[in-house]
């Protein structure tokens, strides 16, 4: 990163003096002439104002802090404000004798209040009038904001007496928080000595605990409404967990309860400790110059570090690539870490704060309530433990340094007897930290108090997570530590590493607690099962710390995984299985969601993998949690019925099955046919009987008897109204739409149906394809919408469009749709190499082509068609998206019913579907060419 710059005098950026002076001269030159007096001053103002803010960029493109970067903009937008009320005051409408009504005084409040600005921050003004509004005040104020407006700012304004601002901060939090910054910029300065007497006096006082409940409350809103975690992917600077407005928040409750002159003073407080405060302001310099990059960046208030501007920010941030470890992971992870660091200060000295007025039972500042007389602390059988109103504390950092195990102990306290952290704990801790060696990390006791939390805890996630903001998990466990802040830049992953890895730890203790029942039936129902809980909570841990590692995630996570364990002293038997967990902890949900789950070759070569039941079961939550806490909306219906399908077929194996049973086979097909047969023969009907005969032995697997009659009956349909009929309902089970078209097969028909689920707003999540040997096809479909939802849960006719779109695309009709434009703007950031993989070991029947490359709209009939022009059957497909990338998995077939083994059509068809996918890529390249010319013409 770029050496720090020295700050700039705010003179030799713009010298406010002789900025009024050009101003003055300006106003004589047109003199009685308003409107070229007005367009003078503005153009000085703005050249002003612009050259500024060029020069603040500058410097922090070289290297300024962004604390320096916010001031020096703030600097300059006081002068240039105050000029222009100058100008306004003495050269537009100048009150020579000025009544006391006219008596006016200009006040920055809010942010702008607090002496730093953003490159496009709000400009927050108070206009203060001893009383009521007279008519030259509210000519000088016209005249500003107009002004203001014209040199590009979005100013939030207000004009009150002292008396409706008193009024008004008792009644609203919003306007009492933005006084408590007011700062005088101009204009009468007995007003705003008054108005700051008569709000701390009369508001103020004596109301801290209802200010710190509101200011706590509000907090926890806007966490709730941006998701509770600091550690989502694409964090917003501003309003997100971890970020400036909980360092606001701090800032207003140590202000309101202890006054100061200045905001900067709240950091020479008591309360604080030095080491605290170079937290607090190495968080807000931070912070701050990512929000100015991104501000200049866009040119735009711009609070969202999305994907597609990280990369710039990191590069602007001075940041660069460093072998396997990408600059934009390196500066996101600085990122995050700072996040942490803000949780942590905002927890200890909000908390250390409370202390001073809380003497009842706290459960944290949001039951800010005045208590009276001593707290009394309460000795625990640990030397040196204290309860204390509610609160697990120490007696100091000795108590570590005397034994340093008790740093794992408190942990495992707290978690027993359900108690939150002291903030003096807390601080002991972070002081401590480095008395985590080698020693401790083996130490016997500290292994079971850590796996007491993990595997037996009360409430797990909740302790662990306040272990990783202590930075006590990444030091115990070094290879968590290490993706500790990590972030995985793609669009599927919605936390870092290390956040994602305890949300799924929380979630199998959800289901061991009887949560997520109906979402998790098959994992609530075998959990009870699972012996060996140690070993799943340690592999669910420890599955993600490969991640970046040499050799692969899987492979390197299992050499770590089974270093941790060796070190935690567990069993070898364990550590193998943990190892191997971790190992594999993909695999299921690549079989269920890129395979047949209802082929045999499938179930076998899973079931080869897994080798018992018990992994199995284990395998099975871990998978379920490991895709729960991806991020929201991941995890649905679909996903968790074909996991349950693979589940059931790979338990019958294990119990004595082989996943196929041709006897089993043979009477469910007579079975089938039966009941087609009889209602066939009610209704005399000879095309569903011989349909139905015809059909491959495959298809009446996949069904149940209803369901086969249900086709038979759509196949009678078809025969009668033109060679196509299409139904479509709501699968609930599966959290998508089934939609069933029968239809005479023809080449290219599984592509033109896609072509109509696509332009439709369909996204097809799995498809399955049968033809009877009489020519007839049955395409089953299950579709979603792009919300994630079934496609027209909503709105039915929404679904009986689809369905009769689909009928006139199986009678050959040409479908005509308005092409859908794929949304770059957030994937453009990522660069994805398309990848065609051949598999013809997978099926004992048909070939697999996976495809992978970047998702788009018609991506899935694009590479439908290109197998249809090579003379391939598509059975069988399996999408599924990873945020910004599709993977999709065809069972196909030559047109003579066998496997495609030639050299050459395998190369040709492999080089097809390559630039079918690339075709994608293109089109995102050219997007993220003009992007970079646009930042660059900023």
């Amino acid at each position: 990163m770029p050496p720090r710059l020295r700050p700039t005098r705010l003179e030799h950026v713009v010298d406010g003096q002789a900025l009024r002076a050009r101003l003055s001269a300006a106003a004589l030159d047109s003199l009685g002439n308003e409107a070229e007096q007005r367009a003078g001053a503005l153009a000085i103002l703005k050249q002003a104002l612009f050259r500024g803010r060029m020069i603040a960029k500058e410097r922090l493109e070289n290297g300024a802090g962004g604390l320096e970067t916010a001031r020096l903009l703030c600097g300059v937008t006081d002068e240039v404000v105050t000029a222009l009320y100058d100008f306004t005051t003495v050269h537009v409408f100048r009150a020579r004798n000025p009544t006391e009504g006219e008596r006016l005084c200009l006040l920055a409040v809010g942010g702008y209040g607090r002496g730093v600005l953003s490159p496009f921050s709000d400009l927050d003004l108070l206009f203060l009038r001893p009383y009521k509004q007279t008519a030259h005040a509210e000519s000088v104020i016209e005249f500003m904001l107009y002004a203001l407006w014209d040199l590009g700012f979005k100013v939030g304004h207000a004009s009150r007496t002292i008396e409706e601002c008193v009024r008004l901060s008792k009644e609203d939090f919003t306007i009492r928080t933005s006084l408590l910054e007011a700062r005088m910029l101009t204009g009468d300065e007995k007003l705003a000595t008054d108005l700051k007497k008569r709000f701390f006096h009369d508001v103020v006082r004596g109301t801290g605990a209802e200010f710190v409940a509101a200011k706590l409350k509000e907090r926890d809103d806007r966490h709730g409404r941006a998701d509770a975690s600091r550690y989502m992917v694409e964090p917003n600077v501003k309003e997100g967990k971890g970020g400036l407005r909980d360092l606001h928040t701090l800032m207003w409750i140590a202000e309101y309860l202890h006054p100061v002159e200045k905001p900067e003073d709240v950091f020479r407080l008591s309360q604080f400790q030095a080491h605290e405060v170079r937290a607090f302001v190495r968080a807000f310099d931070f912070l701050h110059a990512v929000r100015a990059h991104l501000h200049f960046a866009t040119g735009r208030p711009e609070e969202r570090l999305t994907f597609d501007l990280q990369p710039e920010i990191a590069r602007r941030m001075g940041y660069g690539d460093r072998a396997d470890n990408p600059a934009v992971e390196r500066f996101m992870r600085r990122y995050f870490l700072i996040a942490r660091e803000v949780g942590s200060l905002t927890r200890v000295m909000s908390a250390r704060l409370e202390a001073e007025h809380l003497k009842k039972e706290p459960r944290g500042l949001s039951r800010f309530l005045p208590g009276q007389g001593r707290v009394k602390r309460k000795a625990l059988d640990i030397p040196g433990f204290h309860e204390e109103a509610g609160r697990l504390t120490v007696d100091g950092p000795e108590v570590f340094a005397r034994d340093p195990v008790d740093l794992i102990r408190l942990f495992r306290t707290a978690d027993e007897r359900d108690l939150d952290i002291h903030p003096d704990a807390f601080t002991a801790i972070t002081l401590s930290l480095n008395l985590i060696t080698a020693a401790v990390r083996r130490d016997p006791e500290a292994a079971r108090a850590f796996l007491d939390i993990l595997a037996r805890g009360r409430n797990t996630y909740r302790t662990l997570t306040l272990m990783n903001e202590a930075g006590v998990l990444g030091r115990f466990v070094p290879e968590f530590g290490r993706v500790v802040g990590q972030m995985q830049f793609n669009m599927y992953h919605s936390y870092t590493v290390d956040e994602h890895t305890l949300r799924a730890v929380g979630v199998i203790c959800d289901i061991a607690n009887g949560r997520h029942t109906d979402e998790h039936p098959l994992s609530t129902a075998i959990l009870p099962l699972i012996d060996d809980r140690e070993s799943l909570f340690l592999a669910m841990l420890l599955h993600d710390t490969g991640k970046g590692l040499v050799g692969g995630q899987e492979k390197a996570g299992a050499r770590s995984a089974r270093q941790a364990c060796e070190r935690l002293g567990v069993d070898r038997t364990q550590v193998a299985l943990i190892a191997w967990l971790v190992e594999h902890h993909l695999v299921m949900s690549d079989y269920a969601q890129k395979r047949d789950v209802t082929d045999p070759a499938t179930v076998a070569a899973f079931a080869a993998i897994v080798e018992n039941p018990e992994r199995l079961r284990l395998l099975l939550v871990l998978t379920v949690a490991d895709i729960r806490a991806v991020g929201p909306g991941v995890w649905n219906g679909w996903k968790g019925q074909l996991l349950r399908e693979l589940y059931g077929a790979t338990e019958a194996i294990f119990r004595g099955g082989r996943g196929s049973d041709p006897a089993a086979a043979v009477r469910r097909q007579q079975s089938a046919l039966a009941e087609v047969a009889r209602e066939a023969l009610v209704a005399q009907d000879v095309t569903a009987q011989g349909w139905a005969a015809s059909m491959e032995d495959a298809y009446f697997t996949a069904f149940s008897p209803t369901e086969l009659a249900a086709h038979a009956a759509l196949a009678r349909r078809a025969a009668l109204q033109g060679g196509a009929a299409a139904e479509a309902q709501i699968s609930a089970q599966r959290n998508a739409a089934e939609v069933v078209i029968a239809a005479k097969d023809r080449r290219g028909l599984f592509a033109d149906l896609s072509l109509v689920l696509s332009g439709l707003g369909g996204n097809v999540v799995g498809a399955r394809v049968f033809t009877s040997a009489q020519g007839q096809a049955l395409d089953v479909f299950h579709v979603q919408d792009s919300s994630g939802a079934p496609y027209g849960a909503e709105n039915p006719r929404t679904l009986r469009r689809l369905a009769d779109a689909l009928e006139a695309a199986g009678r050959g009709e040409t479908p005509v749709f308005e092409t859908r434009k794929a949304d770059t703007s957030r994937s453009a950031a990522f660069t994805i190499t398309p990848t065609v993989m051949l598999d013809n070991e997978a099926s004992g029947e048909a070939t697999v082509v996976e495809a992978s490359g970047r998702d788009r709209p018609g991506l899935l009939e694009a590479l439908a068609r290109t197998l249809s022009e090579a003379g391939l059957s598509i059975h069988s497909a399996h999408i599924d998206s990873y945020g910004e990338r599709a993977v999709d998995a065809f069972y196909v077939q030559t047109l003579d019913g066998g496997k495609l083994t030639d050299a050459r059509r395998i190369a040709a068809l492999k080089t097809a579907l390559t630039e079918v996918l690339e075709a994608g890529e293109a089109h995102v390249n050219s997007r993220r060419l003009e992007r970079a010319r646009a930042s660059v013409a900023r």
